[in-house]
């Protein structure tokens, strides 16, 4: 694992830009794209999925930015609009699968990537048929909020170093 570790270090001097953020206030309700949001212990204020009382691992979602135009070119179409993949937040410049089970700040708020986030029937209702297959590999990741905060359009994304893995706390070890 600790290769695994040394591997993902470079991604700690890559930042990322939070496009695009979304919430759906009501089960199956249309994605309301926001400006800017309040991540609270449970997830999302105002999103349906935010449960501050119940754990979950999915408490936030996020889907890359860079993978918005492959599902769009494997349906055939020119583009596709954040809120028919009923995710939160689209990212762009940091690559999202290496921050599954990172440590990371967006905006003001910290989060723990906690695995994938795949596909649900409902892509074959919003995309058409081959929606869900096309959003196979393409789906992002969730995430559980470890401190909460204001995230805006436009805010930082960045892997937040964990001191046990940097060469200052290895060489300073007994």
């Amino acid at each position: 694992m600790e290769i695994l570790h040394e591997l993902l270090a470079a991604q700690k001097t890559v930042t990322g830009r939070i496009d695009w953020i979304g919430i759906s206030p009501v089960s199956r309700g249309i994605i309301q794209p926001q400006a800017e949001v309040q991540i609270v212990a449970g997830g999302i204020e105002g999103d349906h999925h935010c449960r501050p009382k119940r754990a979950s691992k999915r408490q936030v979602t996020l889907i890359q930015a860079e993978h918005l135009p492959v599902v769009a070119a494997l349906l055939g179409r020119t583009a596709i609009p954040p809120e028919l993949l009923r995710r939160n937040i689209v990212v762009s410049g940091i690559c999202l699968a290496a921050l599954r089970y990172q440590t990371f700040q967006i905006g003001d708020a910290i989060l723990e990537g906690s695995g994938n986030c795949p596909p649900c029937s409902r892509m074959e209702e919003n995309l058409g048929p081959g929606g869900y297959a096309a959003m196979l590999g393409h789906g992002g990741i969730t995430a559980i909020v470890h401190t909460p905060g204001r995230v805006r359009v436009g805010d930082a994304v960045a892997v937040m170093l964990k001191a046990a893995h940097t060469p200052e706390a290895a060489s300073s070890a007994p």
